[in-house]
């Protein structure tokens, strides 16, 4: 049977994150950051699904234990970045058995190569008993959502940065998702947010929330930076027959005069809980709302993540699940 990439809202056994550990990524929010990462382990956790929280060392370790609630467990590794979504293992099942795939990694395009970070997905997954495949593609996971139906999304300004693969075609890169994903559609969408710096992650931009069904923001006010993005991916997915749910954006983010591509498209999908990022934003509340319709399933909850966002991503980008093996 083929091997297919579960989509995020199927069940899961555990929730992997990492916990912000380098003051200089988050230069002045190390420790605001550190908090929200533990409020966000803490939910999920207390929703009744197991959280793996890593940790660095031991003052990194007793730094966490000291915020998150005692049902998150816990994992010294090795480690620098915390955006586990990019460099953890991309699960594959059959329906009955799962394996782990890794393909390259170069710090998103040689910006960010630190210890750890291209090492740490092999030994989760090994850790975890799974088998695991290679591919000398580079590819982060958080630039690739799926729908559960072999359908994904990607960005044509990340996938096809010459920072990544600048040896492959478009076609080439398709064969390679279908080969070691399962993934046998790609709906390529352009641009990512403005001042990403993924260059344009697709899990800040749009995802599915159902076959067939992409969530994609809508500007909330004229100085929205992201509108004419917006208008795009929604253009070029309903233009690929997929049906398209829009949310409100947060709208104009800065920091210290900066953009920041904030984004409340960055939510998590865990066994019992959706946990959306907030920035105090006047539309936050709205926003988690909008959300919370999408999934009458389970519970939805709004976390604030303007620290975490400071040191470049959201709740998705530092988390990665193991998807359940049935």
């Amino acid at each position: 049977m083929t091997k297919l990439m579960p989509p995020e809202w199927a069940p899961q056994d555990w929730l992997w994150i990492g916990f912000p550990h380098l003051a200089e990524e988050w230069p002045g929010w190390l420790a605001p950051a550190q908090e929200q990462i533990a409020a966000f382990a803490s939910a999920v956790a207390e929703s009744g699904q197991e959280v793996r929280l890593l940790v660095r060392d031991a003052d990194n370790g007793a730094r966490a234990k000291s915020l998150v609630s005692d049902k998150v467990t816990l994992e010294r590794r090795t480690y620098g970045d915390i955006w586990l979504r990019d460099t953890g293992p991309l699960i594959v099942s059959d329906g009955g058995s799962r394996s782990a795939v890794r393909f390259g990694f170069n710090g998103w395009g040689g910006k960010y190569l630190m210890p750890g970070d291209p090492t740490i997905g092999e030994e989760l997954a090994r850790d975890a008993g799974l088998p695991v495949q290679n591919s000398t593609m580079i590819l982060e996971g958080g630039a690739l959502d799926g729908d559960g139906t072999g359908l994904v999304a990607t960005t044509e300004q990340c996938l096809l940065n010459p920072n990544r693969n600048s040896g492959m075609t478009r076609e080439e890169i398709e064969a390679e998702l279908k080969e070691m994903l399962g993934f046998d559609r790609v709906l390529w969408l352009g641009d990512g947010l403005l001042c990403d710096h993924t260059d344009g992650h697709v899990d800040n931009l749009a995802r599915f929330v159902g076959p067939n069904q992409l969530v994609v923001p809508h500007a909330t006010g004229d100085d929205d930076p992201n509108a004419a993005i917006y208008a795009d991916a929604k253009a070029r997915a309903e233009a690929f027959g997929v049906e398209v749910v829009t949310i409100p954006s947060p709208g104009l983010i800065e920091r210290d005069g900066m953009i920041e591509p904030a984004s409340y498209v960055n939510f998590a999908i865990t066994s019992n809980l959706v946990v959306v990022p907030t920035f105090g934003s006047p539309h936050d509340e709205e926003g988690v709302a909008a959300i919370a319709e999408l999934f009458p399933d389970r519970d939805t909850v709004g976390l604030p993540g303007d620290a975490v966002l400071a040191g470049g991503g959201g709740f998705h980008c530092a988390s990665q699940q193991m998807p359940s093996a049935g």
